[in-house]
């Protein structure tokens, strides 16, 4: 899997002393196509764990893909891409790069109501496009819990969400465009180069910059909620009989919390025709969150944490009736369950992927494991996804459980998340399943290979398309470079 390990030929000042002489001298395509561009000093760039961070050699913000074109060739060193910065492991940043932040390509290219399909710009954030799709009373068919993540982002981590009988977004992507390291503009699809396409799909940005994905859309639906307590060990044939056999459900999970991660609380969302309870269309951008911030704060900082829990989100969830529009259940704030400082702790990711025949043991074994290392996990969400036909470097190669815990740790401490993340990663690779890849980089070498056997072909495209590897962040240079 090994890759050409420099960027370019440049390193150190030789690529910032490129970067000012192409800031300086560049191209007049290039200046007027970003909307913004820093030079002269590294930059220091972070993402939303705020655990670590890396020194740039700059900052360029395009506003269309000619302006990513005229960048790629006036700078030729290293280069990695942002979004709206969740990724959690160093997926967007690499030293001494030139970081592409596209958050400002966010503009609509096409809208087809009646096809359901639509084409935007790939940092367009998906609270955005549902402005847009809400009037013509349309949703985005695939797509994380929370509306804050961009459309390129979600498409290079190819995501998921709660939604029943669907797979990853790689399922629902018609087409993308992807500038590669020589500046060229690629038109990808199932039928034109599928191969890069399928790469791309998942690919972290290391084939090249996606900025453009045409996806395909749903129906905007009046969603019910219900909500039942399952015993643990009955929750698969629940799940079977009464979420993946009834027609009308449109998303699902069941929620686990500490202590003993035993009582599986299953939230679904239904089809209806009966009245709202909240006639909202979208959640209201920009809301104060502070209450639900310092409940759950409360919750794992105060003696009788589990008590204030089960009065003040559980009970909820068991007695408050709610019938909403697909789209205001899809426009969720992630500020709503962010801390309101980091300088303390901080809330984290991770997420295991298991075939549904292994639901039990594997169960068993992260319950263990959580327990045995004092792991101060706030919640573990259940969630299903189809297999994943599309994508290379696919997480679901057969219907999978997926386990995603929410968990919180003092910001100085990240190194005591190491041995436990390990165990739950060798949990899963020992029942068929896999681990996903935008969180922290705890996994060793030996289980990404384990998890991602598709990696070296994966490394053979880039080889092909990015010969001498200037699409780089931390993720591959910990898996794919050279020992």
């Amino acid at each position: 899997m090994a890759l050409v390990p420099s960027a370019g030929g440049l390193t150190g000042v030789h690529r910032r002393d490129a970067l000012r002489c192409a800031l300086v001298a560049g191209t007049a395509a290039w200046l007027p196509a970003c909307s913004d561009v820093e030079d002269s000093a590294a930059r220091s760039a972070s993402d939303i764990a705020r655990l670590d961070s890396t020194r740039l050699a700059g900052i360029v913000r395009p506003t269309t893909t000619a302006g990513v074109v005229a960048a790629m060739r006036a700078w030729r060193g290293a280069v990695c891409i942002a979004g709206a910065r969740f990724s959690m492991g160093g997926q967007t940043r690499e030293p001494e790069a030139l970081q592409f932040d596209l958050a400002g390509m966010d503009r609509l290219l096409r809208m087809d109501p009646v096809a359901r399909i639509v084409r935007v710009q790939a940092g367009m954030r998906w609270r955005r496009l549902q402005t847009l799709l809400d009037p013509h009373d349309l949703s985005v068919k695939v797509m994380q819990s929370y509306s804050n993540f961009t459309v390129g982002g979600s498409v290079s981590v190819n995501c998921h969400g709660r939604y029943i009988g669907e797979s990853a977004i790689a399922g629902t992507v018609r087409a993308l465009q992807l500038v590669t390291a020589d500046g060229s503009t690629h038109e990808l699809s199932r039928d034109r180069e599928p191969a890069l396409f399928s790469a791309a799909l998942g690919g972290y940005g290391g084939l090249g910059v996606i900025t453009e994905v045409e996806l395909d859309l749903a129906h905007n639906t009046r969603i019910a909620r219900t909500v039942s307590a399952v015993p643990l060990d009955a929750y698969p044939d629940w799940f079977r009989a009464n979420v993946l056999g009834k027609g009308d459900v449109v998303m699902h999970n069941a929620d686990l919390v500490p202590p003993d991660f035993d009582a599986p609380l299953a939230i679904t969302w239904s089809r209806t025709s009966a009245p709202l309870t909240d006639t909202r269309r979208l959640v209201p951008e920009g809301l104060d969150y502070s209450r639900e911030q310092n409940l759950i704060w409360s919750a794992t900082e105060l003696p009788g944490g589990d008590a204030l829990r089960e009065r003040y989100m559980t009970r909820r969830l068991l007695t408050e009736p709610r019938v909403i529009m697909r789209n205001c259940e899809a426009s969720l704030d992630v500020a709503s369950i962010e801390p309101r400082t980091r300088r303390v702790s901080t809330y984290l990711l991770q997420e295991y992927f298991v075939p549904t025949g292994a639901f039990h043991p594997f169960i068993a074994r992260m319950r263990a494991i959580l327990r045995a290392a004092d792991a101060d996990v706030l919640n573990v969400s259940i969630r299903h996804a189809a297999e994943d036909t599309t994508s290379l470097m696919r997480w679901a190669d057969q219907d999978m459980f997926c386990f995603v815990l929410y968990h919180k740790q003092r910001s100085w401490q990240d190194a005591r998340a190491v041995g436990w993340t390990r165990a739950l990663i060798d949990a899963a690779l020992d029942h068929g399943g896999r681990y996903y890849l935008p969180y922290r980089l705890h996994a060793t070498r030996k289980q990404f290979a384990r998890a991602y056997p598709q990696a070296d072909r994966f490394a053979a495209i880039k080889r092909d398309v990015d010969p001498d590897n200037r699409f780089r962040n931390l993720l591959w240079d910990r898996y794919l470079a050279s020992p």
